[in-house]
């Protein structure tokens, strides 16, 4: 008999940092948050979740989520964190600390880009692999879920992670989940658990974070 637990799950994409406006491949390097430039879209998150009570926060053990997670005000002391290396973004190998000019006419580079991310970067990983571990990471998740009650969970983390994240949970394409800096996305999760193997999400409903306002309001 399947039994089933429910999860509201918030994954939020840290804020700006030098990398980002100089649109090199961060990857897995402890990049910190540039300021003054972050500060606006964490001021805009941190009011978007000042009304938001969580069980349990998972966050990149990278600084800059570390960062935007304190700025976001969201992991109260009796909260539990949980500090995540598969929460890292995707390992760029080689290309990290590069520019798209810099690598546009490697053979390599561009096989990487035809295959959506399902080569493996030199040096790095492939869109596979991140997959592996956040497939491993979810399945902590439900563990916790079930043993402490979890039901409302943030996580702070990396755009290649959430775009990942949105391909498993919105049936989209990786390159069309992208999210901006101190965004992210908001899903309706339920874990049926087979007795026959490890688990299923599935998701019921997905919106912004924070929540877009339409242009013609």
């Amino acid at each position: 008999m399947a039994t089933s637990l429910n999860v509201e799950l918030v994954a939020v994409r840290h804020g700006i940092t030098a990398w980002n406006l100089e649109r090199r491949y961060q990857g897995q390097r402890d990049i910190p948050l540039l300021f003054p430039d972050a500060e606006a879209g964490l001021l805009a998150l941190r009011d978007a979740l000042t009304e938001e009570c969580f069980d349990a926060v998972y966050s990149s053990d990278l600084t800059r989520c570390q960062q935007t997670l304190a700025w976001s005000q969201a992991a109260k002391p009796d909260v539990p964190l949980y500090l995540e290396p598969r929460l890292r973004e995707l390992d760029f190998g080689e290309y990290e600390g590069k520019v798209y000019d810099e690598l546009k006419a490697l053979p390599h580079y561009r096989a990487w880009i035809d295959s959506v991310g399902e080569l493996q970067i030199p040096g790095g990983e492939s869109s596979g692999q991140l997959r592996d571990r956040l497939d491993a990471w979810l399945e902590q998740v439900a563990a916790h879920a079930r043993e402490h009650h979890y039901q409302k969970v943030l996580v702070v983390t990396h755009g290649g992670v959430i775009r990942e994240l949105r391909r498993r949970f919105e049936t989209i394409g990786f390159w069309e989940g992208i999210v901006q800096q101190a965004q992210g996305r908001r899903w309706q999760l339920t874990y049926l658990n087979r007795e026959e193997g490890k688990g299923e999400w599935q998701c019921s409903c997905s919106s912004a974070v924070p929540v877009q306002v339409s242009a013609t309001l």
